[in-house]
């Protein structure tokens, strides 16, 4: 419960709620009714496009109705009213990592998530929530692999406009403003217990379907990462954390597999330069150097979602056209895989230890004013 003092400022009637922490988990969110597509369009194309098309605001209602109709057809008639598992599994990641952390600090730890494109878990609603529920130290956590500007950048950009909403509100009507201590943990392209995972994953997969058949030189491996515009107006575009996640991957599985290249899943907007090889291309030149099956493993993806089930799917289709002496496996995501939830919770132990400690003192955050010349003089 949150009490107004006579001054004005919020402060907390419960002893100790103010040591809790919200851990504030994110991700994409996907569209689960079809009347929603346009809006979920439209808000991707606000968030995402716009960092680096040069496209024009009043174009994106128009071009979100058009994507829906594409959105439509290609889910709805192609895929027989294909539904995204996302938003169900993202759910299970969230009680999972919740139940880890609950297990280290009880009570004073909560899990929420949030999704960047889909009511009712919105940063601002969740925010809100949070606020509401008397939460001032907060973990801002994007469940998403790889740092950039389209991931992380996104989320952290959402929660700012929530905060500032949430204070312009608090301020009108109470004076005081919701400033939470906050932490971030940024992505995990480079932990090494996300890469030894990946590539326990594959080898697991090769050892129990493939090898009976197949010599380890004709096994081919495509690690598909998230596709990634060339350009994005200089923000992290993804690129180089993504390669670095392959290279790591790769090299602990190139030993025993040669055949293996990185495939970018990309959305192959007009006028835009992506990342190559795309997931075909990819396939395509480890056939011609004898695969003779071709793993296909999400690594720049933590949950299922449309790109990792129905574009690998169209790809694998399309290839079987081509190719319909080679097999093909699609395999899986982390999703909420107990290993991957187990290091998920480890990541976030020292950002929740950070945050439940005391606040610094404002002796120190006074000195820290003092190199600068210009604060000397000022009186507090």
């Amino acid at each position: 419960m949150v009490v107004l003092s006579d001054a004005g400022v919020i402060s907390s009637s419960v002893a100790g709620a103010d040591q809790r922490v919200a851990v504030l988990l994110m991700g994409y969110g996907e569209v689960e009714s079809y009347e929603d597509f346009a809006n979920y369009n439209e808000q991707a194309l606000n968030l995402l496009t716009a960092k680096f098309a040069p496209v024009p605001a009043w174009v994106y209602p128009p071009l979100a109705r058009l994507l829906a109709m594409f959105d439509r057809h290609e889910w709805g008639h192609q895929h027989h009213d294909f539904i995204s598992p996302h938003n169900k599994i993202f759910e299970e990641q969230r009680a999972g990592i919740e139940a880890q952390l609950k297990h280290h600090w009880g009570e004073q730890v909560t899990v929420f998530k949030a999704f960047n494109f889909c009511a009712p878990y919105l940063p601002k609603q969740v925010l809100a929530e949070i606020q509401a529920q008397g939460f001032e130290r907060l973990l801002i956590y994007p469940l998403l692999v790889v740092d950039s500007i389209f991931t992380s950048g996104i989320a952290v950009e959402q929660v700012n406009a929530a905060i500032s909403e949430i204070n312009t509100e608090l301020e009108a009507h109470q004076g005081g403003a919701w400033l939470p201590r906050t932490r971030y943990i940024p992505s995990f392209f480079n932990r090494p217990d996300y890469i030894q995972l990946l590539a326990q994953i594959v080898e697991t997969q090769i050892q129990s379907q493939w090898l009976k058949t197949y010599a380890p030189s004709q096994i081919g491996i495509v690690l598909m990462n998230h596709g990634c515009p060339h350009k994005a107006k200089g923000f992290t575009s993804g690129i180089s954390e993504s390669q670095a996640l392959y290279e790591s991957v790769r090299e602990e599985l190139i030993y025993r597999y040669p055949l293996i290249s990185v495939g970018w899943l990309n959305h192959d907007t007009p006028l835009i330069e992506w990342t190559q090889p795309d997931v075909t291309q990819a396939s395509q030149n480890l056939i011609q150097l004898g695969a003779k099956v071709i793993l296909f493993m999400p690594i720049g993806f933590a949950t299922e979602n449309h790109e990792t089930l129905l574009d690998v799917h169209h790809i694998i289709h399309g290839l079987e056209k081509q190719h319909p002496d080679v097999s093909y496996d699609q395999m899986p995501c982390v999703n909420a895989m107990p290993e991957f939830l187990d290091m998920v919770a480890a990541w976030a132990e020292p950002h929740i230890s950070a945050l439940m400690a005391p606040e610094p003192t404002a002796q120190l955050s006074h000195s820290g004013h003092s190199h600068n010349g210009h604060h000397h003089h000022h009186h507090h």
